[in-house]
Parts: C-alpha cells; structure tokens; sequence
C-alpha cells in the first residue's frame, strides 16, 4: 500500500514565512537598537507574533534562529536565548487558553513576561560580566546604591525589569499591531496547518491526553519521558564535552604559556651573572633590568602568574628572581624553599641540569602548571633554572565562565529539541493515534444499526489522517475494514430480514391453515396479535416485568402470536366445527389442540434452526389455556410459572372470544366482556396482565371497533 502524497497546503507554507518574517524583523529591529545605543533590546516583536499566529514551535524557532543571528553584533544575544523561549511559550500558552479574550489579560501577561525578562537577563548579566550590560543602567544603579553591593545589584535588578517594561510593552504593540491585518479566519487556518488529521477541538484533543490504559502509562507519557531524556542527555552531553574540551585545550594553551615565558625569560639572563644575583641581590649590575624583563614577560603572556630564577641544590630551591604576585610577596633573594612533593620525581633530572616537562601541582602556590627551563653558562653547564608557573585556577576562571555560557546556549536548544519531539509526537503520532482508537471503539460499541454504523464510518473517514507514515498506512487499513465490515453486516442485516420475512410467511401460513378450518375463528389471529402488542406495551409502562419485557421478547410474542391455536388443525373437523356445545369427550379432544401446538412447533424450531425466535410461539400454544390459579391445561401450572407470553395471550385470547360471535354464542358486549375479564383476575388470568390490559383500553377498543367495521 503506498502512502499518499506528503500534503504542504499554503497555510504551511504561511507558517514557515511567518517564523522567516519573524526573524527578520527581530535581527532587524535589535540591529538598530544596538546601533543606537539606547539600553532595549526590541528583538522579541517576531516571535510575539510568530507564537501567537502559528504556535509554539514556530515562536521557539525564531526566538532561537533571533539570538543566533543577532550575536554577531550583540556577543551576549545568544545567551539570553533562554528567555526568548519562555516569551515564545508563554506566548503561545497565552493564546492557546484564549487568555487574550479578555484584555486586562494582556496588562498581566505584559507585566509577566517583563518581570521574567528584568529578573533573568540581570543575573546571567551579573554572572557573566560582573555588572549590567547596559552603561547607563550601571551608572543609574551605582549613584543610587553607593558602594553598597546588594543594592547595587538590587537597583540594577529593578532598572532592568523596568526597562524591560518599557522593551517589552513595544514589541507587544507592533505585533499585536501585526496580527491585527491577519483576518480572523486566516490565523484559524494557519493554527490548524499543524494538524496531521482533520483539526480537533480543545475538548476532544483534552479527551484524547486523559485516555490512559489501566495500569500502564499512556504512549503520550512515555514518549514525552523519552524525548525529555534524550533532550536533555544530549544537551548535558554535549555540554560535559565541550566544557571539558574547552578546559583541555585552556590547560594545553596555559601549559604552552609556561613552557614559552620559561625559555624566553631565561634566554635573557647572562648566566654568568647568576651567581653574583644570588650573593649581592639586587645591587648586582643588571639585576633591576633582569627584574623589570621577568615583569614584562609574565605581564604580556596569558595564565603566568609566578615567574622566577632558582638555583637548584640537595636540600631545596634557593630563589634569585621572585617577582610578586597580586598581594602575595615573593621570596626574598638567597631564601631557600623545600621541594614540594611533586617535584620529588624529577629531582634527579633537575640535579643533573636538565630540562623536564611541565608539573602540575596544588600546593604551597595554588593549582598551578609549572615550567623549568635551564639557564646554561658557555660551558653547557646549567648554573639555574628559570620558572614559571601558570594558575590553573585562571583557566578554571574561564572554564566557569565558559560553562555558565554554554549551559544558557544549551538550554535554549533544549528547549527547542524538547519542543519539536513532543510537537511531533503529538501531532504526527498521539492524537492520530488517539482519534482513530476513539473512532473504532465508538465502531465497535454502543448501538449497531446499519445507520448508525454508516455514520460511525463517515466519521472515521472524516478524521482525514495523513501523517504520511505507518500511522496513515494503519489508518487507511481501519477504513477499509470499517467499510468492509459495515457492507458485510448490510449484507447480513439483509438476510437476516430475509429469513425473518420468510418466518412470518411461514407462521401467518400455518395460521391461516387453522383459520380457515375453524368456521367461527373471523379474524381471531389478527385481533389477538394486536391485543398482544397492546398489552405488552402496557405492562412495559407500569414497569411490570421489565427484566423480561426486552424489545426482541416483544418483538417474537407480537410475531408468534398468530400460531397460539396452530394445535388446532389436528383437531377433528367434527369437533372443531361443532355448531353447540360439546360433549366430556369432544371437550378433551379440543383440550388437546394445546399438547399438538407444542409439538408442531418444536419440530418447526428443530427444522429452521429458529429456536430463539419461535420459543414463545410454543410457550403461547401449550400454555394460554392455564390458569393463574393452576385449574388450568394441559400441565395445571400456575402462577408465574406460566410463560409470561402464555398469560398475556390467555387475556387477549378470551377477550376476543367473548367479543366475537360463535356458532354456539352471540358476540358479547365490551362492558360484558370486561366485568369477566376483571372477575377472572388472580383466578384465570395473571392481576399485573389484567391491569395492563385495562389501562391500555383505549388502545383495544380501537383494535375491536376496527374489526366490527371491516
């Protein structure tokens, strides 16, 4: 099966030039801002407009694609990028929920958004920096909190959110001002093209995220474990990795810094000077001038904090040259210091006057990297060594500066990854998958006529998903075996009515059979089906029997009705048609048209495989001749253990017996008819049948005036 052709309508192609206009006009905008000099930023009227217009993906990519681009101007642009985002979502939230129907929403939105702006861009500016971005900011904040730090901090805090404010309020301006030349309809259209299925309403999508299977979590949970896990790990990944290359490579330049400051300082020490800097210090020729160089070295070349010219002997360093670092005072000229204990290894080659590889070490001096260099005379002989040491603690410095700005970056981009997992989880897998589980079990539940089953499958239809995958190739398959199914139950339905049909021919056959052998039946059958149905209404709305009185038991006793004397046609004509009143004998004889109906219909049942349908057929024939007091025929049952379709037929069956003429009685009167009806209650006929049959008069007295006229 081949997928349908991957579906890009203009309201895609709108979004995609949204997030591109967005972006545009946010680097644009932020371009001349910075230019300006004036302390705003400007660079969030895009993604305002993209978040609202298209969503929250779109808003996030431009907010990202924003600080990206406008850190070629702005160096600090992409590590606030963490902000746009939230702006972006936030935005999106706030249309969404249709927060925006209300206007005094916006002043909080508005006040939201610049509170959240203010209070993060001023800690990533004082973790970064040390201070506000902004000059002016940081003036304004200096004059007001003195040399107070905390309010210093405080104030620049309040001048940001303040600004912000301002930045902020403007940007929602023009992109409010933006949506306004949207139409209506458009933004409705272009919020919808995300959709991969015919668009759902917020009740339904609600419905969809709520379905969870019962003591399992929900593929929409797992899959957004999974995407936080796999954002995140990539994300503290990618950042461990960089961290730590950076840090490498800082220690690798600061290594190369001692190796490089310790040559070019000893390549200007006249080594034979160095014993006379050692014995008469800094009044030796040259030693001022040899000082005043080591300065300049360890001044102009990154990470060296120590640099200094020793003597190496048995029992410690004696130091010629210390040059003072920061506040700390170096050793005096002659002063002998211990080895520290990482240097205990290289101390034969240090001996021995050669040169080793750079240590690194944290002790007397702090976490260093240190570099020794020989200060050989003419001979070759090394007369001292000329250190330096570069601060680790420097390059840990920026590594922490380092790290700071690659988690800001990172987490903008988390975000986004974040963002497009789930967008495309939900809208390409999760509601695809939930409307379609939502329209098969609504297939398969509830009521099943064939109307029904055509709307169910109109709407399964209608769901309209093309996510271009295996998820569009399942959903064409449950189409096509919805449709499949509700056609085969069509063709079943129609068979089954077929048969039905071809039952009722057969019983109504059977039935006139009897009816034209019995001379004074007249239309028995007809009446008695018709006071059937009446009654069982009736019993149905005084909730009598309501357990039994479903609407195929209904149904079947209406049908098998017309066969309740089909018994009869073993009856002799003799008997049948006996003009008076018969005999012990004829009377026993006639008796025995319930026992032959029975059995006329269990071979029926046992023919037609219709057991279900013509079992109260059978109830009817051997049982409405018994009696609620148990003096009745053939078996003498009494009470409820009479078949309810018997005791419902034994009313109607009189009742038109006594209304009809016979060859042996005149027709009597319906008051007449009734008083012996009423008499026979709790007696011959079952009191809730009786009372049912009463209060459905009406009803029967139409069916008995209908057959008088006819």
């Amino acid at each position: 099966m081949k997928l349908t052709k991957l579906r890009i309508n203009k309201n895609s192609i709108y979004r995609i030039a949204s997030v591109v206009g967005g972006v545009a006009v946010n680097v644009l905008l932020a371009y001349l801002i910075n230019m300006s000099g004036v302390p705003m930023y400007l660079d969030c009227v895009g993604t305002l407009f993209v978040a609202a217009l298209s969503g929250m993906l779109p808003g996030l990519v431009t907010a990202v694609a924003t600080n990206i681009l406008c850190s070629f101007f702005n160096t600090f642009s992409v590590y606030y990028t963490v902000i746009g985002v939230l702006i972006a979502i936030g935005t999106s939230h706030f249309i969404k929920h249709e927060y925006n129907k209300n206007k005094i929403n916006f002043a909080w939105f508005l006040l939201t958004i610049s509170l959240c702006a203010g209070f993060l861009g001023t800690i990533f500016q004082w973790l970064l920096m040390g201070k506000p971005q902004f000059e002016d900011v940081a003036r304004a904040s200096l004059t007001l909190a003195g040399d107070n730090k905390v309010a210093y901090f405080l104030f620049s805090m309040l001048l940001n959110i303040g600004l912000n404010l301002v930045d902020k309020g403007i940007s929602l301006a023009l992109a409010l001002f933006g949506l306004w030349f949207v139409p209506a309809d458009k933004k409705t259209e272009i919020r919808n093209s995300k959709w991969r299925q015919k668009p759902l309403s917020k009740e339904e999508a609600k419905a969809i995220k709520r379905e969870h299977v019962k003591g399992e979590s929900s593929l929409r949970a797992r899959l957004t474990y999974m995407l936080i896990l796999t954002a995140l790990s990539l994300t503290i990944g990618l950042s461990v990795i960089n961290i730590t290359q950076y840090f490498n490579d800082k220690k690798d330049e600061y290594k190369e810094n001692a190796i490089n400051a310790a040559r070019f300082a000893a390549s200007i020490i006249d080594a034979n000077k160095v014993d006379t800097f050692l014995t008469t210090g800094e009044n030796a020729p040259g030693y001022a001038e040899a000082v005043e160089e080591f300065r300049r070295i360890r001044d102009s070349i990154p990470g060296v904090k120590y640099l200094y010219l020793i003597k190496v002997r048995q029992e410690g360093c004696v130091f010629i040259i210390d040059l003072d670092a920061d506040d700390e005072p170096g050793y005096e000229n002659g002063e002998l210091v211990e080895f520290e204990e990482a240097f205990i290894p290289y101390l034969p080659s240090l001996f021995a006057g050669e040169e080793i590889e750079p240590i690194e070490s944290n002790d007397t001096f702090g976490w260093v990297i240190s570099s020794y260099y020989p200060v050989r005379n003419s001979d070759g002989i090394t007369v001292g060594y000329v250190g330096a040491d570069a601060s680790l603690s420097y390059a840990s410095e920026y590594v922490g500066k380092y790290a700071l700005k690659t988690i800001l970056v990172f987490s903008g981009f988390f975000s986004l990854i974040l963002a497009y997992g789930l967008w495309v989880s939900e809208y390409h897998m999760i509601y695809p998958i939930g409307s379609m589980a939502k329209a098969i079990s609504d297939f398969t539940l509830g009521e099943n006529d064939q109307a029904t089953l055509d709307s169910k499958v109109r709407k399964l239809r209608a769901l309209d998903i093309h996510t271009n995958n295996e998820i569009e190739k399942l959903y064409t398959s449950l189409c096509k075996m919805a449709s499949e199914t509700t056609e085969q139950m069509r063709s079943v339905r129609y068979l089954a009515e077929s048969s039905d049909k071809m039952q009722n021919g057969l019983i109504i056959t059977m039935a006139d059979l009897v009816e034209n052998r019995d001379s004074d039946t007249g239309a028995h059958i007809a009446k008695t089906a018709e006071y059937v149905k009446i009654i069982s209404e009736s019993l149905k709305k005084k909730g009598y029997y309501s357990e039994k009185l479903t609407p195929k038991f209904m149904s079947d006793i209406v049908k098998s009705a017309p066969l309740h004397d089909v018994g009869k046609i073993s009856i002799p004509d003799n008997v049948l048609n006996k003009p008076g009143k018969l005999d012990d004998g004829e009377y026993e004889i006639m008796k025995s048209h319930t026992i032959y109906g029975r059995e006329i219909i269990e071979k029926v049942i046992n023919t037609v495989n219709g057991e279900n349908y013509l079992k109260e057929a059978r109830n009817m024939a051997a049982y409405h001749h018994e009696r609620w007091d148990g003096k009745g025929y053939p078996e003498k049952l009494h009470g409820q253990v009479i078949p309810l379709a018997a005791r419902i037929m034994a009313v109607a069956d009189v009742f038109d017996a006594l209304t009809s003429p016979r060859v042996y009685k005149p027709a009597f009167s319906i008051e007449k008819a009734l008083e012996i009806i009423n008499d026979g209650s709790g007696k011959m006929f079952d009191p809730k049948v009786v009372e049912a049959f009463m209060d459905a008069m009406p009803e029967i007295k139409v069916v008995l005036k209908k057959y008088q006229e006819s």
